[in-house]
């Protein structure tokens, strides 16, 4: 990567500090100064990067995996690219199918799905169409920051309650709640739940890592809100690093649970294609002093690579490291008495009908 791209500080309100190459870009750009003092020699005095939003018409939206180390088959993505901004994110390497840069494009460059409705529906009364649980926002959330606006996420919800496919939300942002008056009512039918993404209690820690997401207190705010609506809520300690947050692993659980979560579960540090680039810069940035031991630890419990995608063990990593991880939350989990997340019911689905041209005569 060309200097001029790279920053030698953090960008206030920004997870990436520079733009990363994608491993499919097919422009590379480089600043050339014009002898007007055009180029900024760090891109931390540069003016901050503008969040973009194209309107995407999407040519397809259920997105199905069989992967034996995700608890679901079918997601729905509202939105590509994540304004939370978050510096560990494992979607920030999908960004590069796009030509735009796993790095700072990735939480400024956004698209929103905005036919997300209309193509779930049609797939939902497609006849071949088989009912499993839908997880939202699996590979970016669907409530970042511009669902406010879009509100994507709220259009998807209401087709899936209209039918009566149950669904699961996965998010770190508090603006969940905002949806309560469609959630609520499937949930105490069994058809709906949330999971909250939980990395730190720590404010300063939390702002460095996932600075456009909900502040962690807000998190558990929100919580307690849905809990007391009615709605299973459930925490994922995710991602746990070394060094960085694996210390809070007990003290996010205890967090969770006394505002009402029932299920937890957490995932290791994945570091896949770019964005250990992106890790390694912000780790640099933010704490040169642990950098190379955080990477080392990394290294121990992946084989002594920076990532193994091997399934089995790629959420939860090997070695000695990894297994005292493993055991401080299975007694965490155990002595605070979390359970398991109910089973959504798909027995109540009823295919929406497609839309006619001729409209309903009954």
């Amino acid at each position: 990567m060309d200097d001029a791209r790279k920053a030698q500080a953090p960008i206030k309100g920004r997870g990436a500090a520079s733009y990363v190459d994608g491993r499919y870009a097919v422009t590379v750009a480089q600043g050339e100064d014009d002898g007007w003092g055009s180029v900024y020699e760090d891109l931390a005095d540069a003016p901050g990067p503008q969040t973009r939003v194209t309107e995407e018409r999407a040519r397809s939206i259920v997105s199905r995996n069989d992967s034996p180390d995700v608890g679901h088959s079918a997601s729905v993505n509202p939105y590509r690219g994540c304004e939370h901004g978050c510096v560990y994110c494992f979607a920030r390497p999908s960004h590069a199918y796009l030509d735009l840069s796993p790095g700072l494009d990735f939480e400024t460059r956004l698209f929103a799905k905005t036919n997300a409705a209309e193509l779930l529906q049609n797939e939902l009364a497609r006849p071949s169409y088989q009912c499993v649980p839908l997880a939202l926002g699996i590979n970016t959330d669907s409530y970042q920051p511009i669902e406010r606006r879009y509100r994507v996420t709220r259009s998807v919800i209401e087709v899936l309650g209209a039918c009566s496919h149950p669904f699961s939300i996965i998010t770190k942002n508090a603006g969940v709640v905002r949806d309560i008056d469609l959630i609520a009512p499937l949930a105490k039918r069994g058809l709906a739940s949330v999971a909250f993404s939980v990395t730190s209690l720590d404010n300063r820690l939390s702002a460095r890592m996932e600075p456009r997401a909900s502040a962690p207190h807000a998190r558990l705010k929100a919580i307690r809100t849905l809990v007391d609506a009615g709605i299973p809520v459930g925490v994922m300690v995710a991602p746990v690093i070394p060094m960085i947050n694996d210390r809070e692993i007990e003290h996010i659980l205890e967090a969770c649970r006394d505002h009402g979560a029932t299920s937890a579960g957490y995932v290791l540090l994945r570091l896949p294609h770019e964005l250990k680039q992106v890790w390694r810069e912000w780790l640099q940035l933010h704490y040169p002093d642990r950098a190379e031991h955080v990477m080392s630890l990394i290294q121990q419990m992946r084989g002594g690579k920076d990532y193994d995608s091997a399934f089995g063990t790629r959420m939860r990593g090997e070695g000695p490291f990894a297994q005292l991880i493993a055991q401080r939350f299975r007694k965490a989990h155990a002595r605070l008495g979390f359970g398991s997340m109910p089973a959504l019911d798909t027995s109540q689905f009823v295919p929406p009908r497609k839309p006619s041209p001729q409209g309903e005569l009954f």
